[in-house]
């Protein structure tokens, strides 16, 4: 696809992201995906994606949103707001490999989301396991039946806790073989 061939990953704050943590995504990106990774102007958060009743981001608006914009490279959106997709209560993030845009919500990785003690390497090490796995399925990965992959699914921060930062063999030998 042709957006693999891209030499960059913008990384897009829609709205206030801290920026040690955009910072530290984009070392990890570059050097897991081996591109030039960028952090984009700041967008604000597209109202017309709001689900008011649910107090929610569509995710798949916000993608198409990122989208029009059309940077020149695969574009991995971050932002401090709850996303859905119909169907589901919630989504830690969401990718669309035909346009090269991936979004991941930092909301519920937040300790402070489920009343806990902030914890900010605790927000780092699940921010990267996200983005990992939105960008793995922009290279086409799909969802991974291995607990420990970065590809597994996860229904919930449990799962994302018990999950690897990494890809598992047979991820990495499909990441290879593209």
């Amino acid at each position: 696809m042709w957006f693999q061939e891209a030499n960059r990953i913008f990384i897009l704050p829609a709205g206030k992201i801290q920026w040690w943590l955009l910072n530290e995504l984009r070392e990890y990106m570059q050097v897991v995906f081996g591109k030039e990774t960028v952090i984009a102007d700041e967008m604000p958060p597209p109202a017309g994606v709001i689900n008011r009743e649910r107090g929610q981001i569509h995710s798949t608006g916000l993608i198409e949103e990122i989208a029009r914009r059309g940077y020149p490279g695969m574009v991995l959106g971050v932002i401090d707001f709850d996303l859905f997709v119909p169907g589901l209560n919630f989504v830690f993030g969401e990718a669309d490999p035909a346009e090269g845009v991936a979004v991941v919500s930092i909301t519920r990785l937040k300790e402070e989301f489920y009343g806990r003690e902030t914890g900010q390497d605790l927000l780092l090490q699940r921010t990267l396991k996200e983005a990992t796995h939105e960008m793995g399925h922009l290279y086409s990965l799909k969802h991974c039946p291995d607990p420990g992959c970065v590809m597994h699914f996860s229904n919930s921060i449990a799962e994302t806790d018990r999950k690897s930062k990494e890809f598992c063999p047979a991820c990495t030998r499909t990441l290879k073989n593209l």
